[in-house]
């Protein structure tokens, strides 16, 4: 896998301030993206043992709230192979913050509807994600008053309350 870039702090992309990392490869495409040229997945730098010593101290400090995995399409079946013993490490290392996930796929149907049952790393990175917010970007469907997400088709998920249901539950503080 490749990544496009890396915000040690970020306070865009979830609460707080967080450590993102934006992933490289995206096969959505979506009309007047944000971060087009993430869209080739061998665009940017190979995501290697360094990459990720490096995003594990740049998240070793109490004002670091979690980490946010965008891009790109970090659930792009690849990314996820490569993100899953990352996002456990950060786990391990950090299991008092947050990790949230960005991603065009919708979750009840492209992601528990058809990953999930066919992929064991998607059921496995899955419960490692406090926070989905899922759906491609729609220009039509703009909205820069939305908390954490572009546009109104996207939904702001409780990944617990979501695997637990079978289907994606809103987190009401950000609907």
């Amino acid at each position: 896998m490749n990544y496009a870039t890396i915000k040690p702090t970020d306070v865009a992309n979830g609460p707080g301030v967080r450590v993102s990392l934006f992933v490289s490869g995206c096969p959505h495409h979506c009309k007047d993206c944000f971060n087009e040229e993430a869209w080739d997945f061998s665009y940017g730098e190979p995501f290697t043992e360094e990459t990720q010593e490096e995003l594990l101290g740049l998240m070793d400090h109490e004002y670091i709230a979690g980490l946010t995995l965008l891009g790109g399409e970090p659930m792009a079946p690849r990314n996820q192979e490569a993100l899953l013993p990352f996002v456990k490490q950060v786990r391990e290392r950090f299991p008092q913050k947050t990790v949230w996930c960005f991603t065009g796929y919708d979750f009840d149907q492209e992601i528990l509807g058809k990953m999930a049952r066919e992929s064991a790393v998607t059921r496995e990175l899955l419960p490692l994600f406090d926070v989905m917010v899922d759906g491609r970007f729609v220009a039509e469907k703009r909205n820069l008053m939305l908390k954490f997400r572009g546009s109104e088709n996207q939904r702001v998920l409780d990944m617990d309350a979501s695997l637990k249901a079978g289907y994606g539950v809103w987190r009401e503080e950000f609907r």
